[in-house]
C-alpha cells in the first residue's frame, strides 16, 4: 500500500495546513459580509413591513433573516474544519460543513412555514396594504442585497473549494428573484388587486420550498460521498497515461470539507522492484495533484500484473466476495 497526504504543487505539510487555514479565513470573511448585508437588508424590510402591512414583504424579510443566520452554523463549521485530525477523527473535521448544511436546510424550511402561515392568514383575513412605493423599494433592496451576497459567496466558494458556500451563494441569488415577487405583489395592489400581496407571499413561500428541496438534494449527495462522475473519469485518465501503470482497477473519491480525498488501485509489471513501483505511484500522484483541483489526499495501491492466471489478492479475495 502506497499512500500519502500532499497539497497540490507542494510537498510541505506545513504549507498544506497554512492553506487550509487561509481558505477557512476567507470563508469566515465571506460569511461575516453576508451576515451584515442580509441582516441590514432584512431590517430595512421589516421597518417597511411595520408601516405597510405587506405580508409578501414580511415573508421575504423572514427569509432574509433566516439566510443571515445560516452564516452562524457555517462559520462554526469553518472553525471546526481548522482543527487537525486526531486519533478519533482521523480525517479531520471537514464533515462539520455537511452537518451545518442540514441545520441550514431546517432553518430555511422553518422560514417557509412561517411565511406561508402568514400569507394564508392574510388571505383569510384581508388587511389593506399601504405605502406601496416603499414596499416596492424594499423589494428592490431585497433583490440588491441578495445579489450582492450571492456574487460574493459564489466567488469565494469557488476560490476555496467550499461547495456549501457556493451553493449558499446560488441560494441567495434565488432569494433575490423572490424579492422581485414583493415588487410584483405591490404593483398588483396598486392596480386594485387586493389579494395580490398575500398571493405573492404564497408564491415566495413556494420558491423557498424549491430552494429547500435543491439544497437538501445537494447535502444528501455530499453525505453519501457523491461526486461528479466526470471527476472519476478525469482521475482514471491521468492514471492511465502515467508510464508504468498497466491498468486502473478502481477509483474512489470523496469530499471532506473543502478538499477531495482519493483512493485508487492500479496494476504495474510484476517484475518491478518495490522502489520502482513506488516511484511510478509517486509520479501518478504528482500528476493528479497538478491536474485535479482540490485534491489533497491520494492513496495508491499498486498490484503486480497477473502471471499464469494467478490472483495477487487470492489470500483475501474471499473477504470481498459480494456474490
Amino acid at each position: 500500500m502506497i499512500g500519502g497526504r500532499l497539497r497540490p504543487h507542494s510537498h510541505d505539510p506545513a504549507e498544506s495546513m497554512d492553506t487550509a487555514l487561509q481558505t477557512s479565513r476567507e470563508g469566515m470573511r465571506a460569511l461575516k459580509i453576508s451576515l451584515a448585508v442580509l441582516a441590514l437588508t432584512a431590517s430595512v424590510q421589516l421597518i417597511i413591513v411595520a408601516v405597510s402591512g405587506s405580508v409578501a414583504l414580511l415573508a421575504d424579510s423572514i427569509h432574509n433573516f433566516a439566510d443571515a443566520l445560516t452564516a452562524v452554523p457555517l462559520g462554526l463549521a469553518f472553525w471546526l474544519g481548522r482543527r487537525p485530525p486526531s486519533r478519533r477523527y482521523t480525517y479531520g473535521y471537514g464533515r462539520a460543513e455537511d452537518l451545518a448544511g442540514i441545520f441550514i436546510i431546517l432553518v430555511v424550511a422553518a422560514s417557509a412555514v412561517v411565511a406561508g402561515w402568514e400569507a394564508v392568514h392574510r388571505l383569510l383575513h384581508p388587511q389593506p396594504v399601504t405605502q406601496i412605493g416603499w414596499v416596492m423599494a424594499a423589494g428592490l433592496v431585497g433583490f440588491a442585497g441578495n445579489e450582492l451576497v450571492a456574487r460574493h459567496r459564489i466567488r469565494v466558494g469557488r476560490s476555496i473549494g467550499s461547495a456549501a458556500l457556493e451553493a449558499d451563494g446560488y441560494h441567495a441569488r434565488t432569494d433575490g428573484v423572490t424579492s422581485l415577487g414583493v415588487v410584483a405583489g405591490a404593483v398588483g395592489v396598486l392596480l386594485g388587486w387586493r389579494a395580490a400581496d398575500p398571493i405573492f407571499g404564497l408564491a415566495i413561500t413556494v420558491a423557498i420550498l424549491f430552494v429547500v428541496r435543491n439544497a437538501a438534494r445537494d447535502i444528501y449527495r455530499r453525505l453519501m460521498d457523491a461526486v461528479d462522475p466526470a471527476l472519476v473519469d478525469q482521475i482514471g485518465a491521468v492514471l492511465a497515461t502515467t508510464p508504468g501503470i498497466l491498468a486502473v482497477d478502481g477509483v474512489r473519491v470523496r469530499w471532506v470539507g473543502h478538499h477531495l480525498h482519493a483512493e485508487v488501485e492500479v496494476t504495474s509489471d510484476a517484475d518491478l522492484s518495490l522502489a520502482t513501483a513506488h516511484a511510478i505511484a509517486e509520479e501518478a500522484r504528482h500528476h493528479l495533484l497538478h491536474q485535479v483541483r482540490r485534491l489533497s489526499s491520494i492513496t495508491i495501491h499498486t498490484s503486480p500484473s497477473r502471471r499464469g492466471g494467478s490472483d495477487p489478492h487470492a489470500l483475501t479475495s474471499h473477504h470481498f466476495d459480494r456474490s
